[in-house]
């Protein structure tokens, strides 16, 4: 009777390395986000894409294909950022079934305090541990996997977790 299959010693490696910089890398640039302008991660790449995107507004739907939250989620931390007043939302002038959402002046001036440290972070955390061969290997890799996820994964809505242990009437 065989066990359930187990990854090579490589494999393990690569997995946890994985989970370990992440975990790593992501607290390096919250704390960081959150010291320089009062800003989560998830905020901060709200506030980076609209900025980013070539109309300078961006539909309201949009975040949620690109980045990996549930509706939901990005909802609350649209309005959040709306409630701080760092991003308005108007109607599309095109169709008015669409919302959109762009920087206020004071979305521009958090991206500005805060992209020097996000970026000098995501370099001395990782970029700058690598060759440029290696970050060129670890773009390939990411691009290759995410591709991949984004095909074979459904995201279903997050549920409330099961607890571990249940308890014993007694």
């Amino acid at each position: 009777m065989s066990g359930p299959p187990r990854l090579t010693e490589t494999e393990t490696r690569a997995w946890t390395g994985l989970l370990e910089t992440y975990d790593l890398l992501h607290r390096l640039v919250e704390t960081r986000l959150r010291e320089d302008g009062g800003v989560t991660q998830v905020q901060y790449e709200i506030l980076h894409r609209v900025h980013e995107h070539p109309a300078a507004s961006l539909c309201i739907t949009e975040p949620a294909t690109m980045m990996v939250t549930s509706r939901s989620g990005l909802s609350y931390q649209i309005a959040q950022l709306e409630k701080a007043g760092l991003l308005r939302r108007e109607t599309d002038p095109d169709d008015e079934r669409k919302v959109l959402m762009g920087l206020t002046p004071e979305g521009r001036d958090i991206l500005e305090r805060t992209t020097p440290g996000h970026v000098g972070t995501v370099r001395a955390g990782l970029l700058d541990a690598l060759t440029d061969e290696q970050v060129g290997q670890l773009a390939d890799i990411m691009q290759t996997t995410g591709a991949h996820l984004r095909k074979v994964v459904t995201l279903p809505p997050p549920r409330k977790p099961k607890p571990l242990f249940s308890r014993r009437s007694g």
